[in-house]
Order: C-alpha cells, then sequence, then structure tokens
C-alpha cells in the first residue's frame, strides 16, 4: 500500500509540474511588434530621419501617443507636451505668443506646429537641438516650461501599472530608460504627416484651385518661395526677417547657439502649412494675424547687420496682392490632420 501512495505522489507531482510549466509557457510574453509603414508623400523628398534605428511600431506609437498627452511629465504633474502642442492647431498652443509652462510661467518662444518632423534635422527655433529623440529632454528639464528631472520622470512611469506592460510592448521587455520613452515619443511625432491639404490635392490633381488661390500662388511663387520652399514650405534655413528684438525676451536666435554675431535674430525659417491653425506668428507670437505678418514684410522689415538681403527691399506686395495671397495660404491648412484621431488624446 505504501509502495502505491508514493508512486501515486511522484506522479501527481509529475503531472503539477507539467501544469505549471505549460501555464508558464501560456503566460510566456512573446515580442511580437506591428511595424507601421511611413509613407514618404509623393514628390517629396527623402526625410532625414534615421528609421532604421527606430521603427515604428504600433505598440511604440501607442506609447509615444500615452507619454505625448502625459503630464507626469512635468515636475506638479500639470503640463504635458500636449498642454503646448494641441491637436486642433496643428499641435502649436492656440493663440497664445508664448508657450506656458508650470507655475503660470511663459517661456520666450512661441511653440512651433509639430508635424513633418521626419524631414527636419534640427528643432527648436535656433536649432539648439540636433536630433528628434532628443528633443523632449529639453521642455521636460526646463525650469520654466516643465521643471522636471528625467530620473524624476523614470520613476514615475516605473509606478505607473500601465506603462511596464506598454513599454515591453513596444520593446520587448518591460524595462523604462530615458532612450526608449523619447524613442517613443519620436515614433509618435513622426507619424503626425500634414500632406492632405486643398494644396495637396490640387497638386494631386483630384481638385482644382479657385481663381484668387491660383493667383495667389503664382504671387507666392514670385515673392515668397525663396525662404517657404515647397512641399514643406519651409528651406531648413536661419534668416533675420527684420523683426527687431523684443526688449523684454531680449532672444538673439541661433546666435545662442552658435554664438557667433552673424547669426544675431536669426531664426529658422517656418513652414507655412497649416497656417489658418498656427497663429499667432513670429518665433514670439508678435503677430496675431496674417494681416499684421504682411504689414510687417511690406512697411516694417528692420534692417540691421544680419537682415537677410531678400528682405532689405521688403516686400512689394499691394492689397489685391494680399488678398489673392492669403486665399492661396489658406490652401495649406489640413483640416483631417487637425482631427485625426489617430493623434488624439486618449484618457
Amino acid at each position: 500500500m505504501r509502495k502505491w501512495s508514493i508512486i501515486y505522489l511522484f506522479s501527481a507531482s509529475i503531472l503539477l509540474l507539467f501544469i505549471l510549466h505549460a501555464c508558464r509557457k501560456k503566460d510566456a510574453f512573446v515580442y511580437n511588434p506591428n511595424y507601421l509603414n511611413f509613407t514618404t508623400p509623393a514628390g517629396w523628398p527623402a526625410p532625414v530621419y534615421n528609421f532604421d534605428s527606430n521603427r515604428i511600431t504600433q505598440e511604440g506609437f501607442e506609447l509615444g501617443r500615452r507619454l505625448f498627452y502625459d503630464p507626469q511629465l512635468s515636475v506638479d504633474n500639470t503640463i504635458s507636451c500636449g498642454s503646448c502642442h494641441q491637436q486642433f492647431a496643428a499641435f502649436t498652443h492656440a493663440d497664445h505668443p508664448l508657450a506656458h509652462g508650470i507655475n503660470n510661467q511663459s517661456t520666450k518662444r512661441n511653440p512651433p506646429g509639430l508635424f513633418n518632423l521626419a524631414w527636419k534635422a534640427n528643432f527648436h527655433q535656433d536649432g539648439g537641438i540636433n536630433h528628434l529623440d532628443l528633443q523632449p529632454l529639453a521642455p521636460i528639464t526646463a525650469s520654466n516650461e516643465m521643471g522636471e528631472s528625467i530620473s524624476n520622470v523614470l520613476n514615475k512611469l516605473k509606478r505607473d501599472p500601465r506603462y511596464p506592460a506598454m513599454f515591453q510592448a513596444a520593446f520587448g521587455d518591460a524595462e523604462i530608460n530615458t532612450k526608449r520613452m523619447t524613442q517613443a515619443l519620436s515614433q509618435f511625432m513622426l507619424m503626425l504627416v500634414s500632406a492632405n491639404s486643398k494644396y495637396d490635392k490640387v497638386m494631386r490633381g483630384e481638385t482644382s484651385f479657385t481663381l484668387p488661390e491660383q493667383l495667389g500662388y503664382a504671387i507666392f511663387k514670385d515673392k515668397c518661395a525663396s525662404c517657404h520652399k515647397e512641399p514643406l514650405f519651409t528651406d531648413m534655413s536661419y534668416r533675420n526677417n527684420g523683426a527687431p528684438i523684443d526688449p523684454f525676451l531680449k532672444d538673439f536666435g541661433r546666435m545662442g547657439i552658435t554664438k557667433l554675431a552673424a547669426d544675431s535674430l536669426k531664426f529658422i525659417v517656418p513652414s507655412l502649412r497649416n497656417i489658418a491653425y498656427t497663429n499667432p506668428y513670429g518665433h514670439d507670437g508678435r503677430w496675431f494675424s496674417l494681416q499684421n505678418v504682411f504689414t510687417h514684410y511690406t512697411s516694417e522689415v528692420v534692417n540691421g547687420g544680419t537682415t537677410d538681403p531678400l528682405l532689405r527691399n521688403r516686400i512689394a506686395l499691394t492689397n489685391f496682392e494680399i488678398g489673392q495671397l492669403q486665399a492661396f495660404l489658406f490652401t495649406l491648412s489640413d483640416s483631417s490632420f487637425a482631427k485625426d484621431p489617430r493623434f488624439a488624446e486618449v484618457k
């Protein structure tokens, strides 16, 4: 009898081990990411971002979206990336000349719209950041923006029950570190491609410009396209557009990065895409309407040592030309981008 009890106990133990092993095998995580295709619109230049170093996956994109809208990235848990980059405003800060940070502080720059970032080699209006993966570190740690330390942010994410599984799905294991956090943010931001405005549809032969838009396009190509090069509507250069320095902000632009006097008051040429959504305009948001912008270029350009040669004589535009030019510029705004549910905040 004792012999059969031992045999039965041994068999039961083997069966239990087999069941436990099967359960562990069944529950084991299998890294199987869903890769997303990044499509370059027809006629556009090749992106400059190296996708081989950070392939976009659905899991990485979803993680990046969660991080983009998470106020835990700020020291007091009140400010997220999405606070100053609002989708309905083409991911800029609607109606605010300057970005707002923690403790009701203001920065000295107007937040740029976030779109078509795969074609940018440098970031911030002075070009002070040279890689998209590095860009989020600046606002997260700036005392007048999000005011947090990277180590504290990582600790918050590790304590949040949502994130370990999301990092595991995106990167293969649950480790949460700086590189993975910023790469996930990049995956989300890289997918913010705006290429479906009326202008784009006209270029694809899907529709036609109205007469004012067509006339405005001709004026644009004659008087604006040297700096605002199609199809991105920026040549990515840094120029002094003749706007006098703000005596309070004292922002000298790219000179603050290069320390070269030749770069004084130079800022990156902004893209004109989504211009209907991104007011106020200018590196410090000094122009609240397109009419203010036209007034500057036709009559208020200040000639200084670094003022762009193309602007020293200002830009001659009649009121009629301004009206037609404005009609064209509004064709650059992409309503489908500003409403795309893929980019909206997830609760």
